[in-house]
């Protein structure tokens, strides 16, 4: 059976492989990919969550909430630089929607683990 770390590792790379599909196959329509990478992400938030049996408050959300704008402006800038590019910006789309969604992946891991720590 799975431990906890090894459940948050999978949603993380899980949500991360979809991030950089839905970057890659949408690069060409500027913003397009933007709601649905803020589902993905929003998604595996409340999944890294229910591993560690935390709650999720008005508050943590708010803090979710600019960690998905900041992503979206970077993302924004590098799409309208390369996106349009056939292959090229693909690649690019693909790479600067799963880094966040990583990053935002293991911050969410940290701010639970640290949550449910200080809760026992």
């Amino acid at each position: 059976m799975p431990t906890k770390n090894q459940k948050v590792h999978g949603i993380i790379h899980a949500a991360s492989i979809a991030a950089a599909t839905v970057g890659a196959g949408l690069a060409q329509l500027p913003g397009a990919d933007a709601p649905v990478l803020t589902a993905i992400q929003t998604t595996m938030i409340i999944a890294v969550a229910h591993e560690h049996s935390a709650a999720i408050t008005k508050a943590i959300a708010a803090d979710l909430l600019l960690t998905f704008v900041a992503t979206q402006l970077g993302r924004g800038i590098s799409q309208w630089l390369f996106g349009w590019v056939p292959v090229w910006g693909n690649t690019i789309n693909a790479a600067t929607a799963a880094a966040p969604t990583e990053a935002v992946g293991w911050a969410a891991d940290a701010y639970f683990n640290q949550e449910t720590q200080a809760a026992a």
